[in-house]
């Protein structure tokens, strides 16, 4: 079976459990999505425990699929644009300290308090897992996914300032993760540790190259758009930019994520409301949003079936199950400790801070990267853990964010609240 037969087995199972969930479970989308082809691939392991051995051409149609490139080297540049689009870059601004404190500082503290954690928990359960791969580990789970959060989001209604905030710090502290995770995983295999001086040096060229290398690109698209008035030509300019942009930021060893998300916002912005016409804007915008819907529907639907593909055992779980609530206080700690020190005065701190540690979901991006590791006797630990938070992340987290947002914000704040 070949790359365009496994997509479209993949695009007719998303329509059907679309519209299962659509009609009858009423559940968000994304959720959704993932709940049903978890419960499918569980049953085929089940069947296979009965007897009919359906797990191994299922499994073999997943691995088919190397899920770690197909999110990181083609679906996120779409997602991360899409969802960039739609932030305000003034809103952004307003809490610029906030969001960029948490997307770096957060993360970094966010990691070592994990790796450290994570590593009494293997070492309680005799799993060997080295200190490198706990840091590993903390890493990849450390950002929050923006796929899930804007996903969330969307229907959430939440405060002008907390959408923000999850939004900005989503779009921007995966990037972060993922250059912190680069950076650890290329000591491990060198098998030195880098001196501070290499490794900052290393941060500022794939964080900050991105960022710079994205508005570069995303201005001479925004020149590009300024000078054309054909919706066709406009939306095929913003492809080229993902596309050819992400590559080039590749090529370039800088962060592509990161990249993209500046090309977004600058397009978003500044491109909407200078270089568009309202027919413009409209198609553009009805085209991204079918982009989002479609590639999300599939990158849940590949989380719920990844569970094909894992070598499971009990240890394996007991390390999963032990790992969620240090994620979670991770996740308490780094964002607390900010909010403590820059928002003492606001009323609404607690929930805020409430809403940030529950609403901070992980996705598909943990799950690529723990699946990029080298071939390593701690690897399929790791990556089980992994999928075990991001599986409680979505589901359980992702389930009960909006009566937990009632909860705690009442209704006397509104959408639009500041």
């Amino acid at each position: 079976m070949d790359l365009f037969n496994i997509i479209s087995v993949l695009v007719s199972v998303s329509a059907i459990f679309s519209f299962i969930n659509y009609r009858y479970f009423k559940m968000p989308r994304t959720v959704g999505l993932m709940l049903f082809a978890l419960v499918l691939s569980i049953a085929l392991i089940a069947a296979g425990h009965l007897g009919w051995d359906l797990r191994k051409p299922a499994a073999a149609l997943v691995s088919r699929l190397d899920f770690n490139r197909l999110l990181l080297q083609g679906m996120l540049g779409f997602l991360l644009f899409a969802g960039a689009l739609h932030v305000e870059v003034n809103e952004l601004l307003r809490h610029k300290w906030m969001i960029g404190i948490l997307a770096t500082i957060g993360v970094m503290f966010s990691t070592l308090l994990i790796g450290i954690l994570a590593w009494i928990v293997f070492d309680a359960i005799a799993l060997p897992v080295p200190l490198t791969g706990c840091f590993l580990f903390g890493a990849l789970i450390s950002p929050t996914d923006p796929v899930a959060v804007v996903g969330i989001l969307k229907d959430l209604g939440a405060p002008a300032h907390i959408e923000t905030q999850m939004a900005g710090e989503s779009l921007f502290n995966d990037g972060v993760g993922v250059v912190i995770f680069v950076m650890i995983l290329g000591m491990v295999e060198s098998g030195r540790e880098a001196p501070w001086s290499a490794a900052a040096l290393f941060f500022a060229k794939e964080a900050l190259g991105g960022i710079v290398l994205g508005l570069l690109l995303g201005w001479i698209a925004y020149e590009m758009l300024k000078r054309v008035d054909n919706y066709q030509v406009e939306v095929i300019i913003t492809l080229g930019l993902v596309m050819g942009g992400y590559e080039l930021a590749h090529g370039l060893h800088t962060s592509g994520p990161l990249a993209i998300v500046a090309a977004g916002l600058l397009i978003g912005n500044q491109g909407r409301a200078l270089a568009m016409s309202p027919v413009t804007r409209r198609n553009l915008d009805t085209f991204w949003e079918l982009i989002d819907e479609i590639l999300n529907a599939l990158l849940f639907i590949l989380i719920g079936i990844e569970v094909l593909v894992l070598e499971i055992s009990l240890r394996h779980l007991l390390a999963g199950l032990l790992l969620i609530p240090v994620v979670l206080f991770a996740r308490l700690l780094s964002v607390g400790i900010p909010f403590g020190v820059l928002e003492r005065k606001s009323p609404f701190r607690s929930q805020t801070v409430k809403m940030l540690t529950w609403g901070g979901l992980r996705g598909g991006i943990a799950v690529a990267l723990a699946l990029s590791l080298p071939e390593t006797p701690y690897r399929g630990t790791i990556l089980v853990a992994t999928y075990m938070v991001v599986v409680f992340s979505i589901a359980v987290q992702g389930l009960t964010i909006r009566r937990l947002f009632a909860r705690w914000f009442g209704p006397q704040t509104s959408p639009a609240a500041e």
